[in-house]
């Protein structure tokens, strides 16, 4: 999995300042993988609109699946509903992997756009439960293969020993 094919990551994992604190999530074997020209990068959230730095956004009640279907939102901490800008942003990378064809797509776990198996849970106290971000909700959708960072990491890993 990690030796041919294009692959669309979270633009965090690669060192780009792009979290909503305005910082990145380096993973240095992801960026290994940017330089030899394996991987898109994108951010979600900006491609929708919203700016970095920018204020903490969580999914209320749910899941990305659930946003999708219009069954709950995603807010800031402040209370403002972002939930147009987030499918913005997830349909724009839809767009992208339509595009491209990715084998697979890497993101960042708990991100309510990127999440993959875990989402903050919408209380803003740092806790988690499981279920996907809006981005990774829709791509899943439309059959592309979406794993987090560690996950592929670890096939990384394997590969090599």
């Amino acid at each position: 999995m990690g030796k041919c094919g294009k692959k669309i990551i979270s633009s965090c994992l690669i060192g780009m300042k792009t979290t909503y604190r305005g910082k990145s999530n380096t993973k240095p074997e992801l960026v290994e993988l940017f330089r030899r020209g394996e991987v898109i990068p994108v951010c979600p959230e900006q491609l929708g609109g919203l700016p970095t730095p920018r204020l903490p956004s969580e999914i209320e009640g749910g899941q990305g699946e659930l946003v999708i279907a219009g069954k709950c939102r995603v807010l800031r901490c402040d209370g403002v509903d972002v939930t147009r800008e987030f499918m913005r942003g997830a349909h724009e990378v839809l767009r992208l992997a339509r595009l491209i064809k990715p084998e697979c797509i890497i993101f960042k776990e708990r991100s309510p756009s990127c999440g993959v198996h875990y989402v903050y849970d919408g209380s803003f106290s740092n806790k988690v439960r499981k279920g996907e971000g809006v981005t990774t909700a829709l791509l899943r959708q439309f059959g592309f293969t979406v794993v987090s960072e560690k996950e592929y990491l670890e096939r990384l890993k394997k590969e090599r020993d």
